[in-house]
């Protein structure tokens, strides 16, 4: 049997994804360059060749050389080569307490200086999730990146030394449900105060504050974009667990989440993206880097996600999604209306958040209503919130990234039907398996007259003239909630209908991400992961804006 060159090209990825062939991130660790042309700049570099000095007393080194700067800051707030010295500097410090092991928020330290000794400490603000003993402090600048998901480093110029904090030895779901998740990656900049011969340093979150002041100025705050996920996805490593949550989702239910990638501010639109078949949260890092570049972007949006194993079938995942926003609701009742990015699979849940689907989708599957149908209670209610269900209110608009609504030819392919049967029974949904077999006999035939025999999975799902598929494709969206398009197209051009040869992303083809009433719709000269394509996410960020009511 033929395999059709697409699909070949999905497992193909997906092979080099499990033997871990292809990174998205990888890291090395470095020493950074300093020229010492200024007073700092000397006082840096003889400490820095002291390298055998007491971990006190390098640090004492390098508050010299952070004080030397600063007293050149309030006079010549525009010095950049003294504000190059005080991040520098600021810096060391930071990466000598990460490396020593010490604790400076817990009491202050005594740092010999060239004009006496410093009493240096690191603020806190006492919450039990935000105990420093708990994160690695990282300075940013030492850390190189390279990979499939990291390409330009996205920096701010400022002031501060950018560092990526990383949670260890305890889990932050304890303290919040919806927070990024048991490790955490963030980036935040550290700056020193002086008061006399005492030093404090504190945090600024650059996703919060755009401005800090500073030796009587007011200086932007320096960040590095680009650290905080690089560094989570060379540590974490999930391009090795995205095969294994397609092909056995039931082991990873529990990793079903709706989560934040950043602290919580009412005041901010949450940006929910939902990944796509064989995917993970990680695939969206090149567009939320892009997209905190940018200034309106950082006071106005914050950024959540929506992760699950992608070999259940995406009208159960759906479900579980709408759970959990009822949840997300209850624990933060003031967020904003969310904006909805959706890749791929991910676009056909985003789908369904914006559909009323009445009795069509169940009357589509049985012939008699959910509290007629002869299964368990559980059982019955697990298929009535996959087969019906309301659009969210919360939800104010829908972005499609290569959304495949009608499915994908691939999926009835020899390819698709091999992964399919790898997938078998292993994506039936927890708490199924005592009478799945008898719901699923209940169900009528399909269009083409077949019975099914097991639950569908994913690339079932994905077939064309799958019967969930057919249906809700003939229901409109809801009125009000405005979406937007983005397709990808290889650059071989084609139909736009089913006509050979057709225009395609190497995966969907145009006829099925294409969506009548969309706001807009562009087509980018991309594969099929239109969401890390520059022309796409210049689009996003396009649609971000105008939702503001900017005109960019």
């Amino acid at each position: 049997m033929h395999m059709s060159s697409c699909f070949r090209t999905v497992l193909l990825a997906l092979t080099l994804a499990a033997a871990s062939c292809t990174n998205y991130s990888s890291v090395s660790e470095k020493q950074p360059t300093f020229h010492p042309v200024t007073p700092a700049g000397r006082i840096i570099a003889q400490t820095l060749e002291q390298s055998t000095q007491a971990p006190q007393a390098r640090i004492g080194g390098f508050i010299d050389a952070a004080a030397t700067a600063a007293a050149v800051l309030k006079n010549r707030p525009d010095d950049v080569q003294a504000r190059r010295d005080y991040n520098f500097a600021v810096g060391r410090i930071f990466e000598i307490i990460h490396s020593a092991g010490l604790e400076p928020w817990k009491s202050p330290l005594i740092c010999p200086g060239a004009g006496g000794n410093w009493s240096f400490a690191v603020a806190s603000d006492g919450k039990p999730e935000h105990d420093p003993s708990h994160f690695r402090i990282l300075p940013a600048d030492r850390y190189e990146f390279k990979g499939s998901l990291v390409k330009d480093r996205s920096l701010k110029d400022g002031l501060g030394a950018p560092m990526v904090i990383a949670s260890k030895g305890f889990d932050p779901t304890k303290f919040d449900p919806f927070i990024q998740g048991k490790n955490v990656y963030y980036g935040v900049t550290e700056v020193l105060q002086f008061k006399g011969r005492h030093c404090t340093a504190a945090y600024i979150d650059p996703l919060s504050s755009e401005t800090v002041d500073f030796a009587g100025h007011t200086y932007p705050v320096a960040a590095d974009f680009t650290a905080p996920l690089a560094l989570a996805l060379a540590e974490l490593a999930p391009r090795k667990k995205e095969l294994q949550r397609l092909v056995s989702p039931g082991e990873f239910a529990s990793s079903t989440r709706l989560a934040r990638l950043q602290p919580y501010d009412p005041r901010k639109i949450p940006i929910l993206c939902i990944h796509g078949l064989g995917d993970s949260q990680a695939t969206w890092a090149p567009l939320i880097e892009s997209l905190r570049t940018n200034p309106a972007i950082r006071k106005n949006y914050q950024v959540w996600f929506f992760s699950y194993p992608t070999g259940y079938p995406y009208p159960l995942m759906a479900a579980v999604l709408r759970k959990q926003m009822d949840a997300i609701n209850s624990y933060y009742p003031d967020h904003k209306r969310i904006i909805v990015i959706g890749h791929s699979m991910g676009g056909m849940i985003a789908r369904a958040l914006i559909t009323d689907s009445g009795m069509k989708i169940w009357d589509a599957y049985y012939d008699v209503p959910p509290a007629k149908l002869a299964v368990s209670k559980e059982t019955r209610r697990i298929f009535a919130s996959a087969f019906i269900f309301q659009h969210r209110p919360e939800i104010a608009r829908v972005i499609f990234a290569s959304a495949s609504h009608r499915g994908a030819n691939m999926a009835t392919g020899f390819g698709g039907r091999l992964l399919s049967k790898i997938i078998g029974g292993n994506a039936t949904a927890p708490g199924l398996a005592a009478d799945e077999a008898k719901a699923i006999s209940l169900m009528r035939p399909d269009f083409s007259g077949e019975k099914l025999q097991r639950i569908p999975n994913s690339i079932d799902v994905l077939r064309p003239g799958n019967r969930f598929v057919t249906t809700i494709d003939k229901i409109p969206t809801t009125r009000g909630v405005p979406f937007n398009s983005i397709i990808g197209d290889r650059g071989k051009g084609g139909n736009l209908d089913h006509t050979p040869p057709v225009s395609s992303d190497g995966i969907v083809p145009y006829w099925s991400s294409h969506l009548e009433g969309a706001e807009s719709e562009l087509i980018v000269p991309s594969g099929h992961w239109s969401n890390q394509d520059p022309a796409a996410i210049a689009e996003v960020r396009r649609i971000l804006l105008r939702h503001l009511g900017n005109a960019h």
